[in-house]
């Protein structure tokens, strides 16, 4: 059967720089897939001519759209009512969801493709594709997902929200690719928009779902749906993936950063639309359960570490919120910052609900070759620790009144295979699990080196680098520093007795050759347990002492500290990447690219890609790989304030002023000079003035900020 391909034409638009891909839908299908009741059509977008084209055909009604794409542009669409009017243009995002399933046709038909998250937009019967700078190929994947009348059936076990199951919303089980993943353990959960239309009808939000899962699985080539949980905005609660809502099913929604985390996705774009109020209550519930079931703290925080996306490579820590939006890991606008600024109220609210609560359980084998029980209570309340062993018969028990449970049990003899233990604390969810093998081994894990390489040149700066390990045990631990043959050139810790927990050691090499290096940590424990492992860490003297002028940024246009000057001397030519984070995420990059040894400038005028940057810390990240490949990297703080201190009179007698940060005062009251210095936001006192007549006074903050207050 011959393919019949979609009339397309290319038009240039002066001063936007975009490209229009007018895409008329034709009747006959070049591919097609099926999923239950959605119907999924995938059409190739010719790129041809600057030719204008005088009328659009059209096609069988769709619902959502998304679209697959080569080159460095991006893509934005708009799509035709029954009755002939368009929509506004809007951009598509790419979908940082998962790789695909490498074995399916899908995933090798998108070997060199990028991926747009779905679209939703209601019912529509033609669409218009333009490219946003350079593409070279382009297709549109559409999907009809019609009206379900099947009624919706919810589940809900004890304190467990009501939650629409997959055969209510009428998941095509048929196209499911593997069977799921379940991580070990769950820390986080990540909150989504799902993007497109935020009108949608009720009785429509069960054919969105299905029209994701249809557009994930056969337009991407995932597994599954990527989500494990999606909201709509009445509030009503869908399951997402399938294996289980109260399992630790690994998602597709958070490239890098999948394991051991829950994806839920509000069914709308919140990127400048506040989320209905029914919507956020149903996240809210939701979020309360599946942490709790976890155990997990909302308002925790702690590093993951990542497996690798388009943001940060694999094996990079990135500190993360326990209730995160996608944005803080994947380069996108999801959740929308409507959503996004909502999330920290979202996490106290989970955190107030259903108390109390019981986080962090944790059973671990101590020096002794007993097992240490732990965790954190939300309040202090009254606990218990039981082990039992297989048929139920109590082996041991601890009790105590507090916010922290801790208690070890010594066992009389051989802990019989299968032996059980529970966590306790009236009110809350409690907290079981079973002493495997791998309880009482001796573990190291979680290692890592901050910084990655150093560069011992002793101007202060990566000079040392600090690495963190956890120990499963208490145990004698040596650190030595070993190089690429093997051999031990240099001890950073002779061997000492050291607690079960997080650990931190500090290693200098300011007598080592630049080169390759790994940290070998060993552990011997009682009982002739023995535990190794090693932490590359790579020594190069790059670059010098990189300064930073001034120290604190205030683009604010007054000529004094609008440009934040890098200096870096380098040692040698190098691939020199210089980037601004804040709290970890990535906020510009002034500079990337190949340079000669030498010293060079690198300047931050505050902007990021989309507007300028707030005030607040930052930190200046600087990485150096010469030719050998060595890599340097160097992280300074700095502080961006481009706002003047705000002065305000509180009283006239006694004279007292409010001040709206950290500031000094110089103050001119009734012809007398005071100076005055607020260590914070506040209320000061003018001395030695009864009454104010006359006042000028001139504020500047400790970036050098300026205001002054006449009166």
């Amino acid at each position: 059967m011959s393919e019949k391909r979609c009339c397309v034409t290319l038009v240039a638009l002066p001063m936007t720089r975009r490209f229009a891909l007018i895409v008329a839908l034709s009747l006959a299908l070049p591919a097609t897939a099926s999923g239950g009741l959605a119907t999924l059509q995938v059409r190739d977008l010719s790129l041809g001519g600057d030719r204008s084209l005088a009328s659009t055909a059209t096609t069988s009604p769709f619902q959502l759209v998304g679209l697959h794409w080569q080159g460095p542009g991006t893509l934005e669409l708009r799509t035709r009512t029954p009755g002939g009017s368009w929509s506004s243009w809007q951009p598509v995002h790419e979908d940082e969801g998962d790789a695909p399933d490498r074995t399916s046709p899908e995933a090798r038909a998108l070997r060199g493709w990028r991926t747009s998250a779905p679209v939703w937009v209601g019912r529509a019967v033609g669409l218009e594709v333009r490219a946003v700078g350079r593409v070279t190929r382009a297709r549109a994947v559409t999907v009809r997902s019609p009206v379900s009348k099947v009624p919706l059936r919810t589940t809900a076990a004890a304190g467990m929200p009501q939650i629409v199951p997959r055969s209510a919303w009428q998941a095509d089980e048929s196209i499911r690719k593997e069977k799921p993943v379940y991580a070990d353990t769950l820390r986080m959960a990540y909150v989504h928009h799902t993007a497109g239309t935020n009108n949608y009808t009720r009785a429509q939000a069960p054919a969105i779902v299905r029209a994701i899962e249809l557009y994930h699985v056969k337009g991407n080539g995932w597994n599954d749906i990527g989500y494990n949980a999606l909201v709509d905005r009445f509030g009503t609660v869908y399951e997402g993936r399938y294996g289980g809502i109260d399992k630790n099913v690994v998602g597709a929604h958070a490239k890098g950063f999948n394991t051991g985390s829950f994806g839920i996705a509000v069914m709308g774009d919140f990127r400048t639309v506040d989320p209905p109020a029914a919507a956020v209550d149903s996240l809210v519930r939701a979020l309360a359960w599946r942490l709790d079931l976890a155990h997990v703290d909302p308002l925790a925080t702690f590093n993951g570490i990542s497996s690798g996306n388009e943001r940060f490579k694999p094996g990079i820590p990135v500190f993360l919120r326990a209730i995160a939006g996608h944005r803080d890991t994947g380069l996108t606008t999801c959740p929308g910052q409507r959503l996004y600024d909502l999330i920290p109220t979202i996490a106290k609210r989970v955190a107030a609900l259903g108390l109390p609560k019981l986080y962090a359980p944790s059973a671990a084998a101590d020096e002794s070759g007993g097992v240490r029980f732990a965790a954190r209570l939300s309040s202090g309340l009254p606990w218990s620790v039981v082990v039992t062993d297989p048929a139920g018969v109590e082996l041991g028990r601890g009790e105590g009144t507090g916010a922290a449970v801790d208690w070890t049990w010594a066992p009389s003899g051989p802990v019989p295979a299968g032996t059980q233990w529970r966590i306790e604390t009236p009110g809350a969810t409690p907290a079981a699990g079973v002493l495997a093998a791998q309880t009482t081994a001796l573990q190291l894990s979680g290692a890592s080196a901050a910084p990655s390489s150093i560069s011992p040149n002793g101007d202060g700066q990566a000079d040392t680098a600090t690495v963190s390990f956890t120990l499963s045990a208490d145990a004698n631990v040596a650190v030595t520093l070993v190089d690429a043959s093997g051999a031990a050139v240099a001890q950073v810790e002779p061997k000492q007795w050291r607690r079960a927990g997080p650990r931190t050691v500090t290693v200098a090499a300011n007598a080592l050759p630049d080169g390759a290096y790994v940290v070998r940590i060993t552990a011997n424990a009682t009982g002739g347990r023995q535990a190794t492992l090693d932490v590359p860490l790579t020594v190069v003297r790059a670059f010098g002492r990189v300064t930073l002028d001034p120290p604190a940024l205030t683009p604010n246009g007054d000529g004094r500290g609008d440009v934040l000057s890098i200096s870096i001397p380098l040692a040698a030519a190098a691939e020199l990447t210089v980037r601004i984070l804040r709290d970890s995420r990535w906020v510009a990059t002034p500079f990337a690219g190949a340079v000669e040894a030498g010293t060079q400038r690198v300047t931050w005028d505050g902007r990021k890609r989309l507007g300028k940057a707030q005030d607040g810390g930052y930190t200046v990240s600087v990485e150096a790989v010469d030719a050998a490949g060595g890599t340097a990297k160097v992280e300074l703080p700095f502080l961006l304030d481009a706002t003047p201190p705000l002065v305000t009179v509180v009283s006239d007698s006694p004279p007292r002023l409010r001040v709206s940060e950290a500031a000094t005062l110089t103050i001119r009251a009734n012809g007398a000079r005071r100076v005055v210095r607020a260590a914070g936001p506040g209320v000061v006192r003018i001395p030695r003035i009864e009454r104010l007549r006359t006042l000028v006074v001139t504020a500047t903050d400790a970036a050098g900020n300026v205001s002054t207050l006449r009166r």
